[in-house]
């Protein structure tokens, strides 16, 4: 059976054909891509505009001496984690945080992230048991197989924490970049008179076609700035969902502003022109590694595909 195979993949017919499937399905998805593009600007203006509304409402209601006001999640999800007490077992404050910095806020959010992280590892687990031992695709010892579901079911634990974990650093890179411009923004709106308040309200519809991301953070900014009792609350909540250093002086700058009543002005320059440096720093740092980079691709693919056609023509040559 494995000499068939082995046939079978090293014949030029058929990794003829391999070849050319993949490159129609390639061509086809590249040409019918952006007709299935989602809109992610009117999404995220959706989720603002929901953000908005429950702080509205959560306020009215704090107000009003009741009860919070909290998202609901899906009932079965619900019923799972206060039944198993995940919450106790699975839930981190590193969790939580990074929860808030991949943009899911709600209490829905939480609960899915604690069913997942325990039914991924259960399903993982189940599959590779299911492969190793019922179907043997692996001949190796029972304890070499009893160690790869036991990786597969680490896998499947730490899988909801890696999601989240890339999730929340592309968003931090989409706010690094727009981050500098939305600050030259801010000190243009502020130096012509304007409030913070209205400031950040305004660059948030002027970012939003750089930093779809940016725009939505700033919005929920703005509306915490005009519901929360403490203005520092909102400014602290800003920091704690973005999670950059230059978030972080902006708002500390903003609280002391707040605090002690000095300009806001000169900070906010000084900040921007930290936060270019530090993105020129960023793309200098790019640059320098990417000679060592290109070392090992340049020697497996570029240098034999060069000899390649340097060398036929004066083989042609020397053989006839």
């Amino acid at each position: 059976m494995l000499d068939a195979l082995a046939a079978k993949v090293t014949d030029p017919r058929f990794l003829a054909m391999v070849l050319t499937g993949i490159a129609a399905a390639a061509t086809a998805f590249t040409l019918l891509q952006p007709m299935f593009e989602p809109d992610r600007l009117g999404k995220r203006m959706k989720l603002v505009g929901e953000e908005r509304e429950e702080i509205r409402r959560r306020e009215r209601e704090r107000l009003s001496s009741k009860a919070t006001l909290r998202v609901a999640p899906k009932v079965y999800m619900k019923r799972v984690v206060e039944r198993f007490n995940l919450t106790r077992w699975l839930g981190t404050e590193t969790a939580k945080k990074q929860l808030q910095m991949a943009g899911y806020r709600s209490t829905g959010a939480e609960t899915g992230f604690l069913f997942f992280r325990m039914v991924t590892p259960i399903v993982l687990a189940v599959v590779a048991i299911f492969y190793v031992f019922i179907l043997q695709v692996l001949d190796q010892p029972f304890a070499i197989r009893l160690m790869i579901v036991i990786a597969v079911l680490l896998l499947g634990i730490k899988a909801p924490e890696l999601y989240l974990l890339n999730v929340a650093k592309k968003r931090q890179t989409d706010i690094r970049k727009g981050w500098p411009d939305a600050l030259d923004l801010t000190l243009i709106c502020v130096e012509s008179g304007m409030s913070v308040e209205h400031a950040f309200k305004r660059v948030s519809i002027e970012i939003v076609t750089q930093s779809v991301v940016l725009a939505e953070e700033l919005a929920v900014m703005t509306a915490e700035l005009s519901y929360l009792p403490d203005r520092r609350l909102a400014y602290e909540n800003l920091a704690n969902r973005v999670g950059l250093d230059p978030v972080k002086a902006v708002t500390t700058a903003l609280i002391q502003a707040e605090r002690y009543g000095t300009p806001i002005g000169q900070a906010l320059r000084v900040l921007s022109q930290e936060s270019r440096d530090s993105r020129m720093n960023e793309a200098e740092k790019k640059a320098a590694a990417l000679p060592p980079k290109l070392t090992v691709p340049m020697i497996l693919f570029f240098l034999p595909v060069l000899f390649v056609v340097i060398l036929t023509p004066a083989m042609i040559q020397i053989f006839r």
